[in-house]
């Protein structure tokens, strides 16, 4: 009888470790798929503020470009050559996030 109660104990213990070892498993490909979005999230993350800093960029040149009253009337040109830097930068940032 004894043999008996033991054979039951550890049957049902077997039976446990199955359960955790397969929730185990369960939640080690959770943690996995869990840190892959957050790294997906991360990159997403520092792309935007990218793309925020460099708006926030443009906005100031745009308004020093504004701001600029040449005494010479050559606040066009000046205006033209900014923008024109402004168009390569954003060209070397397309290029150097791809």
């Amino acid at each position: 009888m004894d043999q008996e109660v033991l054979k039951t104990n550890l049957n049902g213990l077997e039976r446990k470790l199955v359960v955790l070892i397969n929730e185990h498993k369960t939640q080690k490909e959770q943690i996995k798929t869990l840190k892959s979005e957050n790294q997906v999230l991360k990159d997403a993350l520092k792309t935007r503020d990218e793309q925020l800093s460099d708006f926030r960029n443009k906005i100031k040149i745009s308004k020093i470009v504004d701001n600029l009253n040449p005494e010479d009337g050559s606040s066009s040109e000046l205006k033209r050559k900014v923008e024109e830097y402004i168009r390569e930068i954003d060209k070397c940032i397309a290029h150097l996030s791809k």
